[in-house]
């Protein structure tokens, strides 16, 4: 049987193959009114049609556990429950189709207030939705974006308080899978690294001390997530910076931390802290880093990275470098990928009634 077709089993969930959807901001949600942060049609459209396509699981886009957490003032957020109502809606039909409805609760940190991408992507103020940036530090993203305020420590709780109540919403929207954004320069990342944490309090220095806000906010998750439900941390395994970065050895040490607190499965990923790095993109170029997690912190990893073909996919998880892939643009532009890759590898995926006729 092919690898990619093979049930995963987390806790006491079983997710029906190996071809997971990873999360892609859409920035198509309403920026005021009673729907603020809701998904609306284009969401549902979007996730159903990779459900129909066989995905065994998918993870909903960098959700905000509060207002000044998303990234644009179009991101979708769970800090209230007529967003919850909203995403049910999602969650029932990916159930009706055999996948898994998993959420991603993020912060954008300094990265927030900013444009949909194509529209530049610039920071933007009051005049047009935005809002003042929190960061661990007052040190910006880049020459274009504010200066964020530093977080107090009574801040610092307020926000690891949003993410537990956040992922208390995910579950009453119907959620099985939560997964905490710890990468792409967001503000667990931003507290990770000493490129952008550069704090003198229990928050900043030390290696033990910049990992603490990432630990608080698993634990504090944790704690209001059922036991039965999988738990998934997505990080930048490496900055591609040569000096005063997060690096893969940091990863892997924290990869153990993780399981230790109650992670089931670390999203791997790369980069996003540090402007104007240059990043060695290729074909699975981030796999290696998830292989590295797998092998030395003995955690189940999902890679992610321009895996395009089945048999790049399979050979990946048959060489054992990952327990699953993560297909995010390939999946944008052929949202049925997975029954494709069933033909392929003689593997055997969900197909609707309505649709046997093109089996």
């Amino acid at each position: 049987m092919s690898a990619l077709f093979e049930p995963y089993r987390l806790r006491e969930l079983t997710i029906p193959n190996r071809v997971w959807m990873p999360p892609m901001c859409q920035y198509s949600a309403a920026p005021e009114g009673p729907g603020t942060g809701a998904p609306g049609d284009w969401h549902f459209a979007h996730y159903a049609a990779r459900a129909t396509g066989g995905t065994g699981l998918i993870i909903v886009e960098a959700t905000a556990v509060a207002p000044e957490g998303r990234i644009s003032p179009y991101d979708l957020g769970l800090w209230n429950d007529t967003q919850v109502e909203a995403f049910r809606r999602i969650t029932r039909f990916l159930r009706t189709q055999g996948t898994v409805p998993a959420v991603q609760l993020a912060h954008a940190g300094r990265k927030a207030s900013t444009d949909r991408p194509w529209q530049g992507g610039a920071p933007v103020g009051p005049d047009a939705y935005g809002w003042q940036p929190v960061a661990p530090s007052t040190v910006p993203f880049d020459e274009k974006h504010p200066v964020p305020d530093e977080l107090t420590v009574e801040q610092i709780r307020a926000v690891v308080g949003q993410f537990a109540e956040a992922a208390r919403r995910a579950l009453a929207a119907g959620f099985e899978v939560v997964e905490i954004h710890g990468a792409h320069g967001y503000l667990i990342n931003e507290f990770l690294s000493p490129h952008s944490n550069r704090r003198t309090d229990a928050y900043g220095g030390s290696y033990e001390n910049r990992i603490r806000f990432a630990l608080e906010v698993v634990d504090a998750v944790r704690a209001v997530w059922p036991q039965d439900k999988p738990l998934f941390f997505r990080v930048s395994a490496t900055e591609w910076l040569e000096e005063d970065g997060w690096t893969a050895d940091d990863t892997v040490r924290l990869a153990a931390e993780l399981r230790a607190h109650g992670v089931d499965l670390l999203d791997v990923s790369t980069g996003g802290n540090a402007s104007g790095v240059r990043i060695p993109v290729g074909p699975g170029y981030q796999v290696p880093f998830a292989a590295r997690v797998r092998d030395e912190a003995r955690m189940p990893v999902a890679a992610v990275g321009l895996i395009t073909e089945p048999e790049q996919a399979e050979k990946i998880l048959a060489n054992g470098e990952a327990d699953a892939v993560l297909l995010g643009r390939e999946l944008l532009r052929t949202p049925s990928w997975a029954r494709r890759a069933a033909r392929e590898l003689g593997g055997e995926v969900h197909v609707p009634e309505q649709y046997h006729r093109s089996v």
